[in-house]
């Protein structure tokens, strides 16, 4: 996923857009923290083949890192 500050995404939209549009994804930050993801509409891929699912983040760190950490740490 490309990563882009709101001023940068503002400043350069059409060559963000155009990445989008190619299906490429952007996560856009304001003062360091992400605020929005930009993520191409794939009306004609079936559900089911579309990447639309988030990882389940607590606190800050994502349900999968917690369980490779707890692993390691058991064994």
């Amino acid at each position: 996923m490309e990563q882009a500050t709101f001023t940068e995404v503002r400043n350069q939209a059409k060559h963000y857009f155009d990445m989008v549009e190619l299906g490429n994804s952007v996560r856009v930050f304001r003062n360091g923290k992400p605020i929005a993801d930009i993520v191409p509409i794939l009306a004609d891929m079936p559900s089911w083949k579309r990447s639309s699912v988030q990882p389940l983040v607590l606190e800050g760190i994502s349900a999968s890192q917690l369980i490779l950490d707890e692993r390691k740490a058991d064994g």
